[in-house]
């Protein structure tokens, strides 16, 4: 059999398409992407502190700064970190795709990429990378009755957002190599994460089992939220005050919300299929489709996402509200007790988009099979 075959499936040999094969062999390159795309940000640090525009942090910059935590960044003294963090996670980044480094050196290497991967991912980006992916359907479904009024896709993704998704791209493409490095150096197979001993948590039945509790939490919250705004568009001041529910009336904010409680809730019912069988299956009402499996990227890639999203959103909120900036970003008068509702279901979305992980993590584990290049189940 040639390379570019995979097997045969029912009586037929199936050709994988070369950027599967690419894909599958992801712990060999993920290494050198993320020295590519710190080599890449450490030139615009570069070229920032050189005095170059587009510098995406701070409030001269960034319109929304009050709701990052690089709020009170700037060009002169931010640059040159970002700069001098670019160039040397670069390094970094090839010695753990070449397989370099003992004892301490690996102990250092795996932490510097972990950290990475948690400040770019989740640190750095802000709630608006999420508001701008919820509302890029309802900007294009409306455009043409013109709703919402003078919006356009750009105006939900300006240059400080989509420097966002950038660090967001960067953190994953860290967490990736993070994950492979530590798969090496822990004897553990690079494609699978599967030892000779097992773990008894990663099996089929395990998952199924935990990943179930994840699914009913990561479905829960979002219908917890979407219910608030629904109620609001409806008239119905559920955990506000009426003086807040006609001001929201008299701006038309209230059908903006349940339109994002109505994709909230859609993706509730896609979370459900990581522990129902037409998760795996196509049912029989999709078109072209019925009966076929469903493959595990459609299924894990958004889902990854959105829980990284997700949890970003919800990671903001707790922050400026302890730290009591949300009071004063919205206003005294919106944070009291008889507008309850305007907040508490955000201080959940942390717990969402653990939740969300954690299934779509279960997700993945029954249904791998078994491990094309150690032969392990």
């Amino acid at each position: 059999m040639s390379e570019g075959t995979k097997g045969i499936v029912t009586g037929r040999v199936r050709t994988v398409p070369r950027w599967r094969r690419w894909l599958a062999r992801w712990p060999g390159w993920i290494g050198y992407a993320a020295a590519a795309w710190s080599l890449a940000y450490g030139l615009l640090g570069l070229w920032w502190a050189l005095g170059g525009a587009g510098f995406p942090f701070g409030s001269e910059s960034d319109p929304g700064a009050e709701l990052s935590v690089l709020g009170g960044m700037r060009a002169e003294t931010g640059a040159p970190v970002i700069a001098t963090l670019g160039l040397a996670g670069a390094v970094a980044a090839v010695v753990m795709a070449r397989k370099r480094g003992r004892g301490t050196v690996r102990a250092v290497l795996l932490a510097f990429a972990w950290a990475v991967a948690v400040v770019l991912a989740l640190a750095i980006p802000d709630y608006r990378v999420l508001m701008g992916v919820a509302y890029t359907p309802i900007i294009l479904i409306g455009a043409p009755f013109g709703w919402p009024p003078g919006v356009s896709i750009l105006d939900a993704f300006p240059w400080p957002v989509v420097n966002q998704l950038l660090c967001i791209a960067g953190g994953l493409l860290w967490a990736a190599t993070a994950v492979a490095y530590g798969r090496r150096i822990g004897g553990a197979c690079g494609y699978c994460s599967r030892t000779d001993t097992g773990s008894g948590w990663t099996t089929p039945n395990a998952a199924a089992r935990w990943g179930r509790w994840a699914v009913y939490v990561a479905v829960v919250i979002p219908i917890l939220y979407a219910a608030t705004r629904w109620a609001w568009a409806l008239g119905i001041p559920l955990g506000i005050s009426e003086e807040f529910l006609r001001e929201g009336q008299g701006t038309g904010l209230w059908w903006a919300g349940a339109s994002l409680a109505t994709i909230a809730v859609g993706g509730a019912i896609l979370t459900l299929g990581l522990a129902q069988r037409w998760g795996e299956v196509f049912p029989r009402w999709v078109p072209f489709l019925s009966g076929r499996r469903v493959p595990i990227w459609l299924a894990v890639v958004p889902a990854s996402l959105v829980s990284v999203l997700v949890t970003v959103a919800g990671l903001m909120f707790v922050r400026l509200t302890l730290t009591g900036q949300l009071a004063n970003i919205l206003g005294e008068g919106v944070l009291t007790a008889g507008n309850w509702a305007a907040l508490a279901p955000e201080l959940l979305w942390p717990l969402w988009g653990a939740a969300l992980g954690a299934a779509t993590l279960a997700y993945y584990y029954r249904r791998r099979g078994e491990c094309k290049h150690c032969g392990r189940l």
